[in-house]
């Protein structure tokens, strides 16, 4: 095919795309992000092809680059994430409006007979509220309607695996825009109007970020895009190169437009095989449309995009860290400035983004600053994507405005709180950690707190990625800031004295109190070192490393107290601090735990309640193994 250099040629591919869907009577919309793929949607994409072929149902099959053509009547496409990941595998079928949740393989029989073939629902598969409300429409389930999908719009509607796909919505018009009939003073002045700030933690304004890398005199100038997201429970890069991966690689060029680069890196983590692989064969589409290469658009400037799989260590999100890795060497911090702006990637000017920013700025480009400035505030314009994890009744991938409170996104969007018993209890919150290991938490008093950079920060707490895991009542906040310490401190690259050895002491001071070994100086102690810590670490890995504990600390204070001072956990997650106990409401008096008690600590009569004396419990963990209702708390 020839090279695109014309507004025509664009218009041409999206009409022919535009034009064959037209004809198509039924679109199967299969969700093949890495969430749905896990619980078995392939399996499901299998059992439809094989009976609808079995069946003589008319099918158009889109896999990967492949098309198999029986007729114009249906149309099954694997697309990336939907972002409702509690419900997957999800299948929507259009013009129905439906989607099906927690599709397996041997409900595919039943989807077409009703569906496909005589327009009913299969309403067993259909999403149901906690108040028992049945949603025949996609569009009204609150998880959806709530949200205001811009970055996230694409993901999950169009085939991901398509370049044509891509371009019938409006892609690479905006990148044609700014190549031909924009300056790159343009591009930047729109970008910082629109008051963009990077998505990937620091919150620095993105068009100023270009500007200086701009200002830079250099015939080499380089566009690496961030898509090492390594935070626990953060997954929003991933889905946008599995779903939507053209949208990554137009705003590289869009990029690349602004600060007159010449070449490009994605660096993405291996760990992320799907995304890997859609981003590899997304270049490819776009360099056999000359999308990508020597003669962009006809503007006789080029730009190529090359992939860089990381290997997964959680320091190389730090730009210095990243473009070390990329170089061939260990992918450890180096002291700023030098800016890489001013000097990165092999010594030249680098400008660095992480994915979701990237795949904002086609939208910006296409619909105008003032567009975006619609979204947010005024400090923090436009929407933010959120990775939704925890106790909450629906886990998946959100994208709200700037602005938004927390509790509109725990209680209305993910669903509500679950206790300890998987119901649904806003009574039972405790916390949010957002931001991930570099993050802090919020409590019930910042429910009603509009989240965006400003009123994160002044809480202790930070945007980050993305990631916010919710926490219940039952959960040990103590716990909580372990595990994000022990995350830390195998992630540190040890090259600075105060983070290598400063986590190592934060975490055995944090084992200390869970192990009841603390005194009341334990605290002070760690409070000091967490602040030392943050001052004079290197790089942002251990500046951020103490944030979970100072914010715990904040707001938990009486938890930590209660652990040091009364060598008690009040969620009884803490073994060594928890007395041994069985529990009256679900002990049934059968006697497995007293007939296997080498200490005789238990007593009891047959189908009654029976009891541990802790003088004698050695905490062995015998009774525990043996109980069939998961009486025992406490007993090792």
């Amino acid at each position: 095919m020839a090279n695109i250099i014309t507004l025509e040629q664009l218009n041409s591919i999206k009409n022919n795309y535009l034009l064959k869907s037209k004809q198509i009577k039924t679109t199967i919309n299969i969700c093949a992000g890495t969430g749905c793929i896990a619980n078995g949607a392939l399996k499901v994409f299998d059992e439809f092809e094989r009976q609808l072929k079995e069946k003589n149902i008319d099918v158009i099959l889109c896999l990967s680059k492949e098309e198999i053509k029986k007729s114009d009547n249906s149309f099954i496409i694997r697309s990336g994430c939907h972002g409702f990941c509690q419900m997957g595998p999800l299948v929507a079928i259009e013009p129905n409006g439906v989607l099906y949740t927690k599709v397996k393989s041997d409900d595919v029989t039943e989807i077409i007979e009703n569906t496909i073939i005589n327009n009913n629902f299969v309403e067993r598969l259909l999403y149901k509220d906690n108040n028992d409300i049945l949603y025949h429409n996609h569009h009204d389930i609150p998880f959806y309607a709530l949200q205001n999908r811009n970055v996230l719009e694409k993901c999950g509607a169009i085939d991901a695996s398509d370049i044509a796909a891509y371009i019938s919505e409006d892609g690479y018009f905006a990148a044609f825009n700014s190549w031909i009939n924009m300056s790159s003073k343009d591009v930047i002045n729109e970008v910082l109007r629109s008051g963009l700030r990077g998505r990937g933690g620091a919150g620095f304004p993105t068009g100023k970020k270009w500007d200086i890398t701009n200002a830079q005199v250099n015939d080499v100038k380089y566009i690496i895009c961030n898509a090492d997201e390594g935070d626990p429970g953060a997954f929003m890069d991933r889905s946008i190169l599995e779903g939507n991966p053209h949208s990554v690689i137009e705003g590289m060029l869009i990029a690349a437009r602004a600060i007159e680069a010449t070449e490009g890196y994605v660096y993405v983590r291996t760990e992320y095989p799907l995304a890997c692989k859609r981003i590899k064969e997304a270049i490819l589409q776009a360099e056999e449309l000359g999308l990508l290469g020597d003669n962009i658009f006809g503007a006789g400037k080029g730009f190529k995009i090359n992939v860089m799989e990381g290997a997964g260590a959680f320091v190389c999100g730090e730009e210095t860290a990243l473009i070390a890795s990329i170089e061939g060497e260990r992918g450890m911090p180096n002291p700023k400035p030098p800016f890489p702006a001013v000097s990165g990637l092999f010594g030249k000017p680098t400008c660095i983004n992480n994915v979701e920013t990237l795949s904002t700025i086609p939208l910006i480009i296409e619909k105008g600053a003032d567009w975006f400035k619609s979204y947010g505030t005024e400090d923090s314009t436009g929407t933010k994507t959120f990775a939704v994890t925890g106790n909450i009744a629906n886990t998946g991938l959100i994208e709200v405005p700037f602005g938004t409170t927390l509790r509109k996104i725990v209680e209305e969007i993910a669903g509500g709180v679950l206790d300890e018993n998987d119901n649904v209890n806003m009574d039972s919150f405790k916390a949010v950690q957002i931001g991930g290991p570099s993050g802090g938490c919020l409590t019930k008093e910042h429910l009603d707190l509009p989240l965006d950079y400003t009123n994160l920060m002044q809480n202790g707490a930070m945007v980050g990625s993305g990631g916010l895991v919710v926490i219940n009542n039952s959960t040990c906040i103590i716990k909580i800031a372990k595990f994000f310490m022990q995350f830390t401190q195998g992630e540190s690259c040890g090259k600075c004295v105060i983070c290598r050895e400063g986590t190592k002491q934060m975490l055995s001071l944090l084992e200390d109190i869970t192990e009841g070994k603390a005194t009341i100086e334990t605290l002070s102690l760690l409070e000091e070192l967490a602040h030392c810590v943050k001052e004079a670490s290197l790089c942002g890995l251990g500046k951020t490393a103490p944030n979970p504990i100072l914010a715990t600390m904040k707001y938990f204070l009486a938890e930590y107290e209660e652990h040091i001072i009364n060598k008690r956990c009040p969620t009884k997650q803490c073994k060594a601090l928890t007395p041994p106990e069985i529990l009256p409401d679900k002990c049934r008096g059968c006697r497995m735990c007293l007939k296997v008690c080498p200490a005789e600590a238990i007593s009891g009569e047959v189908k009654k309640v029976h009891f541990i004396d802790e003088t004698k419990c050695i905490k062995c963990g015998a009774c525990k193994a043996v109980c069939k209702f998961n009486a025992m708390i406490g007993v090792g």
